[in-house]
Parts: C-alpha cells; structure tokens; sequence
C-alpha cells in the first residue's frame, strides 16, 4: 500500500436514530471528565405543580382580564422574586427537626432535633453527592463508655456578633455554650430548686425552653424557661446570672408562676433601645426595655393569647417597632411596641405546637415579609402589613415544617421538617454562596471513606477512648437468655435455675458446716440449760474453790403466829 493512497476506516452501518450510537466512544485516548454545572443546578430545581400565589394588590377585582400568558408571567415573577426555585436536601437526622442556625457569614449550618444531637455542616466542604454532616454532638454526653442521659433540643442559634459560638438550650435547666466546631465552652450553673423565691437562685431550677443572643453585646445571652424567669447570662461568667427576670402570672390558680415558652430580643437597626420580649403559658405577651431596668416590665397584654397554650413563635422587626407573634391558638398577630395593648391584625393559621413547641416565625431581612411553617408542609410567605400570604409552596407534603429562617447575607431560607428533613431552599441568581457553592462543584468520586460504617472519627476514636472496657462498646453487649435458659453474655456465668421454694430457703447444710452453733436456733433454751444441771452441781465450775469450806446455810424459823412485821416504835409526845 502506498502513502500516497488514503486509509479508509469502516464504520458501524447504524441510522443517525439508532439508539445505539450512544454506546460508541466518539474519539480517542483518555479524556478528562468535566462535571456540567449548569445540569446539576438544574437538577436540583423544585418541582412544584401548583404554587399559591397571593399579591395584596389594588387590581385583584381585575385579576380576571388579561390573557392566560399574562397570569402566567406574573406567576414566574412572583416565583423568581424569593429564593425558592431549587433546594438542597440534607438528611442527617433521625427524628424531627427542631431548630436551625447559619454562623453570620453564611458558611456553616446547624441542626438540633429530638434525637438529642446537634448536627454541623460546613458548605465549604460539602458536594452534590457527599452532602452530610461533619460532626455529630450530644451537648450532654460526657464519655462514650459512660451511660449519660441525652435531652432533646430545644433552641440552637449562632452568636450573630461572633460566629465562633453558638447557644444551645435543651430539655435541661443548664444551658450550654458550644464552639463552631462542637466543644462544649460554658456550661450555666443550675440554681437551688428550694428556694422559693427565684430572685435568690443562681440559675433555673427547671427545664429550659429557648433563649436567644443580646442584639448589641456579642458577650451576652437571654434563656427563658419553665420556673417563671427569664435570666441574663454573661458567657464569661457561667458560675451565676447577671440579671433575673421574674415573671408573676396572675392567672387563678398559677400561685404566680408559669412557664416562658419564647423570648426575643430586637434592636433598631438604626440605633436605639433595644427591647426584650418574651410570651407565656398563660397567654401574657411580657415587655422589658433591653438596657433595663428589669425590676418591672414595661408593657404587659394579659391574654394575647389564649391560656394554656403554647406560643413558641415570636419575633421583633428590623426597626424594633412590630412583633409577630404565632400561638398555639391557631392565630397570628402583629403587635406595635409604642401601642402595647391590642393586636394590630390578627389572621387563623393552624398551629403544630401542640406537637412541636419550637413552631417558629421569622421576619424576612429587612423586615420585608415574614415567614412561617404549617402542618401541612408548606412554606407560607406573609405580608408584614396585613399578614396575608403573599407566597405559600409546599416543601415536605404530608410532614409538618417546624423551624424556619432566612439568612440577610447568602439570601436563603432554610427549613426543618418533622420528617427529620433539612431543606436549603435558594435561587441561582438570588442567592450567593452556601448551597450554590455546593451545587456548583464537581461530584466526588465515590470512596470508602464515603461510607461512615466503614470509617472512625478522630475525635470519638481509639484516641479519645485509650481504655476500652470489655462490653462497653456499642453493639458488644448482649442481654437476656436463650431458649434453655443459658445466658446471652459469655462474660456471665451460669446460674442453676431455681424454684420458688429454694429461692426463699438457705441451704440448712451450708448453715451448720460453717456457721458456729447454728443448731442452737432449733433448741428449746430451757431443756438446753436444765442438760446441764447435774453436772454443775458434782463439779461446779465457779465455787468449786469452797467445796469443802463453804458452811451450812441456816435459815431462821418463822412460825405464821409472830407478828409479820416489827415492833411499832413509840410515838413520841
């Protein structure tokens, strides 16, 4: 064959449709593998049927002219106008979602649930097929091998002055200051439960339900909980309170105590006194002025709500003139702090407290809407005006939303559902950072180190734990009997099964081998003293020094004729 003919290469006599042209390799060598953003992005995008969709416009009469194209033009507007349109799942837990936290910059998220531990997540180190957290803490779990009682989280909220701590408060009277990476760094200290008046005690003499960060003052937190009061903490000094706050109910038959189930702390964001509001069991919404003093509130509505139930929601605007307010009456209302008396608007909402104390609403960054979960699993978008919605879309159907927030910085909302779902929802345009950063990386390679089975944390590892004790481990010990009565245990000897009657009656063979005049419990006490009469009368152990000089006793006769007694001596005159 000469260079100058040209080399024809045969190729497969398959049609332009055929399916299989897309197993032929269309070039040769090694090729690089490029991950294609823009599709896993796509991916991710919210597949939602019908989104409801409700603007507080003067034209709502005329909402019915116009085309089809139109309305559906306004309806992708009013999408694309809330970072809503993609979301990124993450399933660490195992129960409900109770509380969640983004460190003020945007980087790392938090999570608390019922199944008492704290979840952290770091986007920075998070891709679309690794999404999971990098640690996992139990706030009051002491050692691996010790048995310690967990409590499920209530309130979980980064420092937002300094993101290098976080405060989480559980079903505990101690609450607890965390570092960003887990470390537990103050513990508060738990006041005297017998003291009557809570003025006098150093801490909560009960269970803790929430608490929140001073707005101006990074070194400063407020937890309120069920003895009545509200303390101020100083994170440097855990051994007592800096302020108490005592909160007397005049609900009949309270004995002028009750529970805080939500407390907020709001400053204007222009500047000015900051205000502390905090709401009840009771249905009283309590008003302090932040800087105090806190000898006596400055506002009070008794029966903001109805009594005896739980108002878990509650929030203050940017400008720290309106607070939302979600109770378990199945209301919300928007109160004025310069007319703390009556509700301004007040609209029905099904509450999930009953189930979910931690129901939570959110103001919007810069106070422009207001956010808030429902039973259903949608999320519901208010007016901050009127309180109507303005967008409702659902994000876990059939599982009630429990938490919301939405972070002023990376412009996305995150939610925590009862289906222990934590959903980041976001739009590409809107948003910056956090889960676009995620979605916009490269997927990684699957690796063993993937799997958490197959791999040991460092921090809760061998070198944690250098003594391990025989059995402690999880998953070594086994408990119970088997059909024939042996024991599951190899550690445990086996015990001979006995009856009811042996359980109760000593062996009486064992009792009179090795314990020294055990028969005498059989023997009557005055046969077994008469045995020995005789022989201490022929040899008698103490008097037998004066046998034979012990003289005869005698004994005076007394007829019964003599008088019994003596002579009457004579009364002298």
């Amino acid at each position: 064959m000469s260079d100058d003919e040209d080399v024809q290469i045969e190729g497969p006599s398959l049609a332009e449709d055929d399916p299989m042209r897309a197993f032929l390799p269309t070039s040769f060598g090694k090729r690089t593998r490029e991950a294609d953003i823009a599709a896993q992005i796509d991916r991710s995008k919210r597949t939602v049927n019908e989104p409801t969709v409700n603007k507080s416009k003067s034209q709502d009469s005329d909402s019915n002219v116009g085309s089809d194209s139109e309305n559906d033009s306004d309806d992708s507007d009013d999408e694309d106008e809330y970072p809503t349109s993609h979301e990124m799942v993450i399933k660490t837990h195992d129960r409900a979602v109770t509380s969640l936290s983004l460190d003020p910059a945007g980087g790392r998220l938090i999570s608390g649930s019922i199944d008492c531990t704290v979840k952290l997540h770091d986007f920075a180190s998070l891709t679309p097929t690794t999404i999971r957290a990098f640690r996992s803490v139990d706030p009051y779990e002491t050692k691996a091998s010790a048995a310690t009682e967990s409590h499920p989280i209530h309130h979980i909220e980064f420092n937002p002055l300094a993101g290098s701590v976080f405060l989480c408060v559980s079903a505990h009277p101690q609450a607890k200051i965390l570092s960003r990476d887990g470390d537990v760094i103050t513990e508060f200290v738990k006041g005297d439960m017998y003291l009557r008046d809570m003025h006098n005690t150093k801490g909560h003499v009960s269970e803790v339900t929430t608490g929140t960060w001073h707005p101006t003052d990074k070194n400063l937190c407020v937890t309120a909980g069920t003895d009545s009061t509200l303390r101020i903490w100083d994170i440097n000094n855990k051994r007592s309170q800096k302020e108490v706050l005592v909160f007397k109910s005049r609900a009949a038959g309270a004995a002028g105590r009750t529970r805080m189930t939500a407390v907020a702390w709001g400053s204007p964001a222009q500047g000015g006194n900051n205000v502390l509001i905090a709401a009840a069991l009771d249905g009283t919404l309590v008003m302090w002025s932040g800087n105090g003093p806190f000898a006596r509130p400055a506002g009070e509505i008794r029966d903001a709500h109805k009594p005896n139930t739980w108002t878990g929601g509650l929030d203050i605007s940017s400008d720290g003139r309106m607070v939302v307010t979600r109770g378990g009456d199945n209301l919300i209302k928007l109160w004025d702090t310069r007319k703390f008396k009556e509700p301004l608007v007040s609209v029905e909402h099904p509450s999930t407290s009953d189930h979910f104390p931690t129901s939570n609403i959110k103001y919007a960054p810069n106070s422009t809407s207001i956010i808030t979960g429902s039973a259903t699993g949608h999320l519901h978008i208010l007016n901050p005006g009127n309180l109507r919605p303005e967008y409702t879309t659902p994000v876990t159907p059939g599982s009630p939303l429990i938490t919301v927030d939405w972070h002023p910085k990376i412009n996305q909302i995150i939610t925590g559902s009862a289906n222990a779902e934590t959903h980041v929802l976001y739009n590409p345009t809107m948003s910056t950072r956090g889960a676009v950063d995620v979605m916009s990386r490269a997927p990684k390679r699957r690796h063993i180190d993937d799997n958490p089975e197959l791999t040991t944390d460092q921090s809760l590892g061998l070198s944690g734990e250098s003594i391990i004790t025989p059995g402690a481990l999880p998953g070594t010990k086994k408990t119970g009997i088997t059909a024939s009565g042996k024991s599951k245990d190899p550690r445990r000897p086996h015990v001979p099964q006995q009856t009811p009657f042996l359980r109760s009656q000593p062996d009486e063979k064992h009792i009179s081998k090795n314990i020294p005049l055990s028969q005498m419990l059989h023997e009557d006490p005055r046969e077994a003293l008469l045995k020995y009469a005789d022989l201490a009368k022929k040899d008698p152990v103490f008097t037998k020094a004066w046998k034979d000089t012990q003289p005869v006793t005698q004994y005076a006769d007394v007829s019964d004729e003599e008088e019994d007694g003596p002579e009457k001596k004579k009364v002298k005159r």
